[in-house]
């Protein structure tokens, strides 16, 4: 999850040689990666909390060697996800989804070492599926504070269906549950955890009081520059202290944060009606949905907003969507058809959303190594198109 932003900030080293990348293509900048991951293994170290990877924020496994000598293992929202976890991360598999199926809960519980119940009534009716030993149980609570402003990643909105309220659950955990979980937050600061940990206190610190572990979800952008780390490791350690609970926390987009691009090309330029549009060979809504759905404004390298009364470039997509475009950008240098177009701070939220929309060429994916070295480790063909449909 994304909250509204103005733009992100430049992230592909200059000493990326695009001459060796392909066209298009997702990126990840190994070296900022292993940057990222020494700062959440100081917190650990620090608080004794476990960090864990969000699956639904980078899912990127080709990374996951570097990843495990950091963290202890991921979380997953779905049944598809544990498994990944499982086979290429070797850690804990923590799991919470909105409802479980029928069908795949005694798979899921195979691979997971804990498990977060969205209601009671899932609970109840699952809970006999779970063995006996090595699975922990949780339920999701919903401290109804809100701390993100956009409806669309809003978990704490009025109503939502994420999470257990103070009031349906009363004074005592249910038997067999042994931790409470909350993930209401979204790229947010320390401040707003201090915020929600006090409401969280306030609703339900007599089950705190009875619970074995606490997860505080995602939504912790640790990485990100001036994020207040000293204050997230003095709430960790509060909240222990008063507690005597094992906390966890499990970001996707902290993990992730400003490693890595996608490569574009332009192909054709469009003007009409004094509107000039940049044809590229990628699609927003195929590519970089969140782009659309938030909406934001992705940083390109080599580009900026236009001033009052300037005129810029839009980007367009190459799918049929009317509203396939972002923009507008004004370029250090006039752009030409063949020109490489480099989006920055594409790995979280933005890969495992991708889809083959129109049956538009998907981005191969590949790695800058920390020795300066660029390896493709997937490209996509017809196969992989044809293979979704049927």
């Amino acid at each position: 999850m994304k909250e509204v932003r103005t733009q992100r900030r430049a992230v592909c080293p200059m000493s990326m040689n695009l001459s060796q990348i392909p066209s298009p293509c997702f990126v990840l900048d190994e070296a900022r990666l292993q940057t990222n991951l020494a700062l959440l293994r100081r917190v650990q170290e620090e608080t004794g909390a476990k960090i864990i990877l969000a699956l639904k924020g980078f899912a990127f496994f080709h990374a996951f060697d570097l990843v495990r000598e950091y963290l202890p293992g991921c979380t997953a929202s779905s049944l598809y996800e544990a498994q990944l976890a499982r086979e290429t991360f070797e850690g804990e598999v923590h799991v919470c989804a909105p409802v479980y199926l029928e069908g795949e809960m005694r798979d899921i519980v195979q691979h997971a070492s804990h498990i977060t119940f969205n209601s009671l009534s899932q609970w109840e009716h699952f809970k006999t599926v779970l063995p006996p030993q090595g699975v922990s149980a949780a339920l999701r609570i919903n401290p109804e504070h809100a701390e993100v402003e956009t409806a669309l990643y809003n978990p704490a909105s009025i109503g939502s269906r994420l999470g257990v309220t103070a009031d349906e659950l009363g004074p005592h955990l249910p038997d067999g549950i042994e931790g409470l979980h909350f993930h209401t937050l979204c790229e947010c600061g320390a401040d707003a955890l201090e915020r929600t940990l006090a409401v969280v206190e306030a609703k339900f610190g007599g089950l705190l009081k009875q619970a074995r572990w606490l997860n505080m979800g995602g939504g912790h952008l640790i990485t990100r520059d001036g994020y207040d780390v000293d204050l997230l490791i003095r709430l960790i350690h509060d909240v222990r202290a008063r507690y005597d609970v094992e906390v966890i926390l499990e970001p996707g987009a902290a993990v992730a944060w400003r490693t890595g691009v996608l490569t574009a090309t332009v192909i054709d330029r469009v003007e009409r009606r004094g509107v000039r549009t940049l044809m590229l060979d990628v699609s927003f809504t195929a590519h970089m949905p969140d782009c659309l759905e938030m909406p934001y404004k992705p940083d390109v390298r080599g580009a900026r907003d236009p001033e009052p009364g300037e005129s810029g470039w839009r980007l367009g997509g190459m799918s049929c969507l009317a509203g396939d475009v972002v923009g507008d950008y004004v370029f250090e240098e006039e752009p030409v058809v063949g020109q490489r177009i480099v989006f920055e701070d594409m790995m979280h939220y933005t890969m495992v959303k991708t889809t083959m929309f129109n049956g538009v060429p998907h981005p191969s994916f590949g790695i800058w190594r920390r020795n300066g070295t660029f390896d493709v480790v997937r490209r996509f063909s017809y196969d992989d198109y044809r293979s979704r449909l049927g």
